[in-house]
């Protein structure tokens, strides 16, 4: 419920004995309305500024359903009219998410003007590289000057201004459909960022803490209204903004007690909406309990999702292709372990994780999953910005290796995701970086970032600071790179991989009971059938020769131009892939 033109002012504040709202430096009384809202006789126009005062506190508070926030996180809200927008995308009719490749993307270093507006100039680059469906890192209004991540948002329903604001978001969908690619939007309902979290004074939307920020209240006395808060601003996003789909960042720390989850319940309207929209609407969720029923459909039991990210297989692929087996990354060193994950989609699915110290997760059953519901990847904003100094893949690994990784990921039967600047190995790092005005609060992230990784042996000095506008700077991407080698090639194999990919449907089949995996004893040669398709990899560092179970009749595509393939033998130079067509009826 968001103010608009001819709407009166509304707020829910159920503990509050009095609401004014300031508008246009006139304070106007709000009357109860039943169920904890209020309600004013004076009605919204567009453009006014406008805030709420509650009880005897003369501080102005921002709406917490704004749609705009034009002053920033701490400033007025102003009334904006969705239908003020002209659409240009009235043949769009969406894009499934089976089959997809994704795209993932930060607004703020995509290029370096950091804007929504800047970053349709770089759509024909997508659109080359061959992807379907870019997934925004969050857009919602969040503290600081200009620049972050975003996951601290504390306004969830306003476009961050810096980024260029609601008509900016729109132009930028727009453009996209126009090119044939869809959007999806990351959003964070599990905790509020620590700069401009206004909201609890509203009313009991949070109840205990994440390791985070507050907890979002989903089945505590109020929790109606939040959950309906949640709702309303997910499907506001796909309806007004045209967005084809949403990732939920951290599900996990969503503690909904009820008994029907708040991602059932989301998933549910959210279909209703898509079947109203007559287009397919995604939710894709960020989550660390391993449980496939976060997938399963609702009619099975489950919550209904489209997918959620597989971090199993990012961690299993980051230990075979870099080395490091710390932290998390042990239980994934063993040569046995990718060739099952990448079969079974989790290592952890019932048994002991060592990093959580207790059994962790439950199996999935690919005879009824498919596994597009799962996506793989390289790289990701978290997995990469959260390494002490946000450096990527492409630093410690060569290209060969690099190649083959994203051979594996991309003809894989998973729903296939690329880290901006992975497809050409990006150089620059990608480190966490914010814009906090506040000195203390500035300080107290600069002192916990270098705390956290002092405990890993990191020396402060070896730890960017991350309030320095030079580490975000740091992290935009270099646009003259994929005109250079070795970037130039990297980009190339990218590019054909994924024609390749919707060339032959093969490789993109999600039919897990029907992907098998053969692997060297010591997990440095792979094979995946796909159907008559045969994807070799060669991950060690000596030429190295397989046996296929089928005649080779050519090589589609391979990273080493000295592959060799005769009869069933084929021959890969260190460090690299082909894909192989057996030819012939596919196997049964």
């Amino acid at each position: 419920m968001s103010t608009r033109e001819g709407d009166p002012f509304e707020v829910w504040a159920p503990d509050r004995g009095r609401v004014r709202v300031r508008v246009g430096g006139a304070d106007h009384p709000l009357r109860p309305a039943g169920g904890g809202w209020w309600r004013s006789d004076t009605t919204a126009r567009t453009g006014d500024d406008y805030a709420f005062l509650l009880d005897d506190d003369p501080t102005p508070l921002p709406d917490p359903r704004s749609l705009h926030q034009p002053a920033g996180v701490h400033g007025p809200s102003r009334v904006y009219d969705h239908t003020a927008y002209t659409w240009g995308d009235s043949a769009w009719t969406g894009r499934a998410l089976p089959g997809s490749v994704l795209y993932e993307l930060h607004v703020g270093t995509f290029t370096p003007e950091g804007t929504l507006d800047a970053a349709i100039g770089r759509l024909d680059h997508l659109v080359d590289l061959g992807v379907d469906l870019v997934e925004l890192m969050p857009v919602n209004a969040f503290g600081g000057a200009d620049h972050g991540w975003g996951y601290d948002g504390v306004l969830w329903g306003a476009v961050h201004e810096p980024y260029g604001g609601p008509d900016a978001l729109k132009r930028f969908v727009d453009a996209c459909h126009r090119r044939g690619l869809g959007v999806l939007l990351d959003v964070v309902y599990n905790h509020l960022g620590p700069d401009g979290a206004y909201l609890p004074r509203f009313g009991p939307y949070f109840a205990g803490e994440t390791a985070w920020g507050p907890s979002l209240n989903l089945d505590g006395p109020g929790s109606d209204e939040v959950r309906r808060y949640v709702i309303d601003n997910a499907l506001g996003w796909l309806r007004d903004f045209h967005l084809d789909g949403l990732r939920l960042d951290a599900v996990h720390a969503l503690r909904d007690s009820r008994a029907r989850h708040l991602l059932t319940e989301l998933s549910a309207e959210v279909d209703a909406l898509a079947a109203g929209l007559r287009r397919p609407l995604s939710l894709i969720a960020e989550s660390d309990l391993n449980d496939p029923r976060m997938v399963t459909p609702r009619e099975a039991g489950g919550h209904g999702m489209a997918a959620q990210w597989s971090d199993d297989l990012h961690h299993a692929l980051h230990c075979a292709l870099t080395g490091e087996d710390h932290g998390y990354y042990a239980d994934f060193r063993p040569p046995e372990v990718l060739p099952r994950v990448l079969r079974r989609v989790f290592l952890h699915d019932g048994g002991y994780s060592s990093f959580r110290g207790r059994t962790h997760g439950a199996p999935v059953d690919t005879a009824a999953t498919p596994g597009h519901r799962f996506l793989a990847y390289l790289q990701n904003h978290d997995q990469i910005g959260n390494r002490a100094q946000g450096d990527r893949m492409a630093a410690r690994t060569s290209t060969g290796l690099l190649a083959c990784g994203a051979a594996l990921v991309l003809c894989s039967p998973y729903t296939p995701m690329i880290f901006m600047g992975e497809e050409w190995a990006a150089a620059t790092p990608w480190p966490f970086f914010a814009s906090f005005t506040d000195p203390g609060l500035a300080d107290g992230v600069r002192r916990g970032r270098r705390r956290e990784f002092a405990a890993m042996g990191w020396a402060e000095s070896e730890v960017p600071d991350p309030i320095d506008p030079d580490t975000r700077r740091s992290a935009v991407l270099c646009w003259d790179e994929p005109e250079r080698p070795p970037h130039k090639a990297v980009l190339g194999l990218y590019r054909d991989l994924i024609a390749l990919r919707r060339a032959r449907p093969e490789l993109a089949d999600p039919r897990l009971d029907r992907f098998t995996v053969e692997a060297d004893p010591d997990g440095r040669g792979l094979v995946l059938h796909r159907s008559v398709l045969r994807v070799a990899c060669n991950l060690d560092g000596a030429e190295r020769a397989f046996t296929l179970d089928r005649p080779a009749r050519r090589v589609l595509l391979t990273s080493a131009p000295e592959a060799a393939a005769e009869g069933a033998r084929v021959v890969l130079p260190a460090e690299s892939f082909a894909v192989v067509d057996t030819g012939g009826p596919a196997p049964t």
